[in-house]
């Protein structure tokens, strides 16, 4: 646990070179400055989609289910054209389609 003191003297620190930055005299302020990000367009998976990435990817519906994180019952909608994947889902859906290998990162497969 942090003593009083020293979160007191980061936040004195921090306003002094804020201060110090707004009358021009920077030098020893930090500026954090984050990169610009934007998502990489994901189209929606069709139904045959769906169901091609489970087979390539050798799954079961309960299997492909584990590594998205839903139901048994929703890859089977998807597949049946009941519904589409979320935002969430086609993203990972991609991933694991585009990287194979990753679907080992989000399941355990048992030796058969």
């Amino acid at each position: 646990m942090m003593n009083n003191s020293v979160v007191y003297k980061g936040i004195m620190q921090g306003l002094q070179e804020a201060i110090d930055y707004k009358n021009g005299k920077a030098t020893t302020a930090r500026v954090r400055v984050h990169a610009k990000v934007s998502p990489i367009p994901v189209s929606a998976y069709s139904p045959v989609e769906v169901t091609k990435i489970r087979k390539n990817l050798n799954l079961s519906q309960k299997g492909l289910a584990i590594a998205i994180g839903v139901s048994p019952r929703t890859v089977e909608s998807w597949e049946s054209g009941k519904s589409i994947p979320s935002g969430v889902a086609t993203r990972i859906l991609y991933l694991i389609e585009t990287d194979n290998s990753l679907v080992d990162k989000l399941v355990m497969r048992d030796k058969v």
